[in-house]
């Protein structure tokens, strides 16, 4: 999603299952007050994690109406800061001075480091190679580094059931909350809420489990689910509010809040995330343990920023057997260095600095001094089958920029024992490039993973059936 477009109900999806209730009493003239409270609180933290770091911005900015770097054949649109170009893509300037670009002539980059370089410079040359030496490193060097360190000593969770199993569109529905074994249930501590659907009679069936919830969708079963269902597979949303909340204004809270003890973050703590992250690995374990569905056979997916952590968390827990980040952009999906849509200095803005480690702002307006790339995070995975998606109209997120990490990851894939991509050429609209663990598809349309749920649940079922 665009810089400075999430709404009102958007930004409720975000909130701690604690502060929703009040949101709902609120009126809109206190729901915009309490957003802007929010929003200032982001930044303030934001500044001070910047100030820790020596972090500058460039002073002395013309405003964007008077940037003489401002491309020339954007527009405002009425109602939002954001400016557009005739094919409807957002441009907005980064706080370093850049602004957006989608001319592939411009997007410029370096060559993708290579993922089978050691250190040392020395190349793997065996999958024994890559699992001791050169996974390890890529973990230190680049998720640590910009992801932030997921803490020792996480609190462990238990699980319960809240209330007796429903019925919908003839599957079974189950409301399970995970809260921490540590008697201090504090209102900000974290929780795991998920709904999970079951097939009739399921037992040990293959899982697939989205980050997020379906919002605003009024079937008794979403499409998704309905599709899973079908083929005799289980289905889960986690949400991500009750784990972490979605802003800077949140990080004293949350799982975040509750290892720190309330305080503001270090700059290797880890970000939103990666919290995240944490709290689908525990998901997963509750998974284990039911007697209806296999983990060995749970595949996690997520869309947008979701996506991002869907990627995060199949390459920090290699329990996951298998992925799709869907539309996921930068510090997901699609090669950072990359200057196209969204960028690092996007992400760096007070929107979206909490999604990860604070050592993460030194790189902002300095892309190529980040140690790895996108296809980095996609390598993790290897050699677990990874499906990455984008969108025709989708371009903030870059589906091009997309499918290239796809193509610097597949070394690692071969390495492994996987054929790869079958070519090094953008595929066309709608052509899926599925023959092995490591599948892309970009569909006719924008940022949805809709068109591409029947294609994942094909590919994914020659893996976990």
């Amino acid at each position: 999603m665009p810089p400075l477009a999430l709404g009102l109900l958007a930004l409720l999806l975000t909130l701690p299952a604690s502060a929703q209730p009040a949101w709902r009493s609120m009126s809109p003239e206190e729901r915009q007050a309490y957003v802007a409270e929010l929003q200032r609180e982001a930044e303030a933290d934001r500044q001070r994690m910047m100030e820790l770091l020596g972090v500058e911005t460039p002073s002395g900015l013309p405003s964007w109406e008077d940037d003489p770097n401002r491309p020339a054949h954007i527009v405002p649109r009425e109602g939002t800061v954001n400016w557009y170009d005739e094919a409807g893509n957002v441009h907005v300037r980064g706080e370093w001075g850049r602004w957006s670009n989608y001319v592939e002539a411009e997007a410029g980059g370096p060559e993708p480091l290579d993922p089978l370089v050691l250190r040392s410079g020395r190349r793997v040359e065996t999958p024994e190679q890559w699992w001791t030496l050169r996974r390890p490193q890529i973990l230190e060097d680049y998720v640590v580094e910009l992801y932030g360190r997921t803490p020792a000593g996480t609190p462990g969770v238990f699980f319960r059931a809240v209330g007796p199993d429903s019925t919908a569109g003839g599957a079974t529905v189950r409301q399970v909350v995970g809260r921490i074994e540590d008697a201090r249930l504090l209102p900000t501590a974290p929780r795991i809420e998920m709904t999970l659907y079951l097939p009739e009679g399921a037992e040990a069936v293959p899982v697939v489990v989205q980050v997020g919830g379906f919002w605003g969708q009024s079937d008794e079963l979403p499409e998704p689910v309905r599709q899973a269902l079908d083929r005799g597979w289980a289905f889960a949303t986690v949400e991500t509010g009750p784990i972490q909340m979605d802003s800077g204004a949140g990080l004293d809270e949350g799982v975040i809040g509750y290892m720190n003890g309330g305080r503001p973050r270090d700059p290797d703590d880890w970000g939103v995330l990666a919290a995240w992250a944490w709290g689908l690995s525990r998901a997963l374990d509750y998974l284990d343990q039911a007697p209806e569905t296999d983990a060995a056979r749970a595949a996690i997916t997520g869309h947008s920023r979701n996506g991002k952590a869907a990627l995060l968390t199949a390459a920090l827990d290699t329990r996951w057997a298998a992925a799709w980040p869907s539309c996921a952009g930068a510090m997901g999906t699609s090669l950072e260095k990359r200057d196209w849509g969204e960028t690092i200095d996007n992400v760096a803005s007070a929107g979206g600095y909490h999604w990860m480690a604070g050592t993460f702002l030194t790189y902002a307006g300095r892309w190529d001094a980040m140690p790895g790339d996108a296809h980095f995070l996609m390598a993790l995975v290897a050699p677990r089958p990874l499906f990455v998606t984008g969108g025709t109209t989708d371009q903030w997120s870059d589906p091009h920029g997309e499918f290239l990490a796809a193509v610097a990851a597949d070394p690692v894939y071969e390495l492994l024992g996987d054929p790869g991509l079958p070519t090094t050429e953008m595929p066309a609209p709608d052509v899926a490039l599925t023959s092995g663990a490591l599948a892309f598809r970009n569909h006719e349309g924008g940022h949805t993973p809709a068109p591409d749920w029947p294609v994942f649940y094909d590919w994914l079922g020659r893996y976990v059936e």
